[in-house]
């Protein structure tokens, strides 16, 4: 049986929206039998020590990332994306050493040079510092999967061959995920036609945001606590489901 990693998690440093300690992290992929797992924080690596520590020395292998975001134009540009947000978001993980410090440089450059309400990077910067970095299309906020659904598959696939322009050698993955969103149910099929037609490799995430099964209640209030709301608030931000946790290999 193959087993399973999580590629694409948010912990305590993701302010925002992330619950996800560390040591209850390390113990949790123990007890699922995963012989890895990655923290990808929103826009920087500030628990990055840490993690890699705790993983060690829990004897789990640690796998350095963040889910950068990337600016719709050039970096200076301060402007939104079509999705409505600053950036489009996407993943990437350190293969190497060399992966790793063009993290750190990209991390530092979204916050020096593109910071517009959130640390951006743009793909001038990815192909400066791609060497050594794996990327994937990450969630629905994705630069491939938002093309996809609005502008259809002629647009995509050249975005598609943009990113792995910048990351070659098959180091581009198009990402599925399955949260019990209804758009990620629509999505995942045009992914997968999309991976296999391109040759593109495929990899299933889950976005884990907190630990457990039931910690969504604890995130909600997390969540009005970063912005200012109450949990009667109908505006509030909230997630879409309670299905953001760590799984396991079977779920």
């Amino acid at each position: 049986m193959k087993s399973f990693v999580h590629l694409h998690l948010h912990s305590q440093y993701s302010l925002l929206d992330g619950t996800i300690q560390f040591a209850p992290l390390i113990a949790r992929v123990r007890e699922l039998g995963m012989p890895a797992v990655a923290v990808t924080d929103h826009g920087g690596m500030m628990g990055t020590v840490e993690f890699y520590e705790e993983a060690l020395k829990g004897g789990v292998h640690p796998i350095l990332g963040a889910e950068v975001y990337v600016a719709p134009g050039r970096r200076e540009e301060k402007r939104l994306a079509p999705t409505g947000e600053y950036a489009y978001h996407l993943i990437l993980l350190a293969e190497n050493e060399t992966g790793y410090r063009n993290l750190i440089q990209l991390s530092s450059l979204a916050h020096t040079e593109g910071f517009y309400y959130k640390p951006r990077v743009d793909k001038e910067l990815l192909r400066r510092h791609s060497e050594g970095l794996i990327a994937t299309s990450a969630c629905l906020q994705g630069e491939i999967p938002y093309t996809l659904g609005t502008e259809g598959e002629s647009r995509a696939l050249e975005v598609l061959e943009e990113y792995r322009s910048i990351f070659p050698g098959d180091r581009f993955y198009l990402e599925i995920q399955d949260n019990g969103i209804p758009d990620q149910v629509r999505m995942n099929p045009r992914l997968i036609d999309l991976a296999r037609r391109t040759g593109t490799p495929l990899v299933a995430t889950n976005d884990c945001h907190y630990l457990n099964r039931g910690d969504d209640r604890l995130q909600e209030i997390l969540l009005c606590l970063q912005t200012g709301k109450t949990i009667g608030d109908p505006t509030r931000m909230r997630f879409e489901s309670d299905q953001f946790y760590v799984k396991s290999r079977d779920e």
